[in-house]
């Protein structure tokens, strides 16, 4: 399952996001994106995981105040073909 998490500290980071989703199940990847020119977090990203695990991340983890900012926590949705 892809994960969408919005409001994503700035300083947050990847081992930071990957960690309190490993709490609900195993997790594949994780990727904060950053802008292209200066390298800083956007402030969103996302989290790849297994079904079971990730139904649960998700509704634990949406608002769950993590370093100062309530995340946002839903089912990523597919990125549309050009």
């Amino acid at each position: 399952m892809n994960i969408y998490v919005g409001n994503i500290s700035y300083k947050s980071t990847v081992d930071d996001l990957g960690n309190l989703f490993a709490e609900y199940g195993d997790v594949t990847s994780v990727k904060i994106i950053e802008d292209k020119f200066t390298g800083r977090s956007k402030g969103f990203g996302f989290v790849e995981m297994g079904d079971e695990g990730g139904q649960a991340a998700i509704e634990a983890l949406d608002g769950f105040d993590h370093l100062g900012r309530n995340l946002r926590v839903s089912k990523a949705n597919p990125k549309e073909e050009k």
